[in-house]
């Protein structure tokens, strides 16, 4: 068996859904559509030089790898690569064939640190300690079922909020990038970002295919986006919160809560089963809120970490 690594095809309609089919068995807590892998591949910043690569065994796509440079943090040099193979196909040298095209890459961009999500598993936190890297934080993968499950009663909002939804800021987004700007800024991780590329921000955010304008609910307080809390669905069933985040002039007054309530509601009547969202694990106050949800974690990833030279 020969194992051989390339880019993935954007224009190869094939390509894109081998590409998704085996994201999808390696990490089924998220999901891609081949509208969403295009989009991100053909439209990503030029500074991060991402590319998106595939392991092939005899033809056969058995191994991804979402690489890139972070070039919204205020940092540079540092880089990310997120590997996952089909579960039924590790052990064959895919995953380090994989890693070490990501790192030349990398490497010859300027990239001095790496970072890579790893499955909470023996055998990958082996795979990634061999190779230099070093365990970092952790993050959990939530469900919830909305078929099934009990929401928290709808909420009526505290006086001077008014709950809407990103669909009626379509004239003008602007204001909910303000207000992701502030809010990425301030979220737990190991790698800093600052949003100050609106037009960015338009091709990558407001127009990625899976994000859903009706499904995504802001407050407004004083006359301004105040809290958000970003949908991305599937268009069939699955449903996943992205960023939920309160601007720092508004915290401690329950929006959070009431914009994903709110939305975790408009999901359900809209026929969305299962609703995901992903945890920082030192993010105990939005830990707090899923829990209270009623999500369960179902996986977790831990962040590696490695120095370059």
């Amino acid at each position: 068996m020969t194992v051989t690594v390339r880019e993935l095809r954007p224009d190869a309609t094939s390509d894109i859904e081998r590409y998704v089919r085996v994201r999808h068995l390696a990490l089924p807590y998220m999901f891609f559509t081949p509208e969403s892998v295009v989009h991100e591949l053909s439209l990503a910043h030029p500074d991060a030089h991402g590319r998106k690569l595939v392991a092939e065994e005899d033809g056969e796509i058995v191994g991804t790898a979402q690489i890139g440079l972070a070039h919204e943090s205020p940092e540079p040099g540092q880089g990310f690569l997120n590997v996952y193979i089909d579960p039924a196909r590790t052990g064959r040298g895919a995953g380090t064939l994989l890693v070490r095209t990501a790192e030349e890459h990398l490497a010859s961009h300027g990239a001095t640190k790496l970072f890579a999500w790893v499955l909470d598993e023996p055998g990958n936190r082996a795979f990634a300690e061999r190779r230099g890297y070093r365990a970092s934080r952790c993050a959990h993968f939530l469900v919830l079922d909305l078929a099934h499950g009990a929401l928290p009663p709808l909420q009526a909002p505290p006086p001077g909020v008014e709950v809407r939804t990103a669909a009626d800021f379509a004239d003008d987004p602007r204001p909910l990038f303000t207000l992701d700007a502030e809010t990425v800024s301030d979220e737990p991780g190991d790698i800093d970002a600052e949003l100050t590329d609106y037009e960015a921000w338009l091709t990558q955010t407001w127009h990625h295919p899976l994000l859903d304008r009706e499904l995504t609910t802001v407050a407004v307080a004083d006359g301004r986006p105040a809290a958000f809390s970003l949908a991305h669905t599937d268009g069939a069933r699955r449903y996943r919160s992205g960023m939920t985040g309160t601007a720092r002039a508004f915290r401690g007054r329950g929006l959070a809560k009431l914009v994903k309530n709110a939305s975790l509601h408009r999901a359900r009547a809209a026929g969305y089963a299962e609703a995901h969202t992903g945890n920082d694990a030192d993010n105990g106050p939005m830990l707090a809120i899923n829990t209270w949800f009623g999500y369960e974690i179902r996986a977790s990833e831990v962040r590696y970490v490695r120095e370059l030279g």
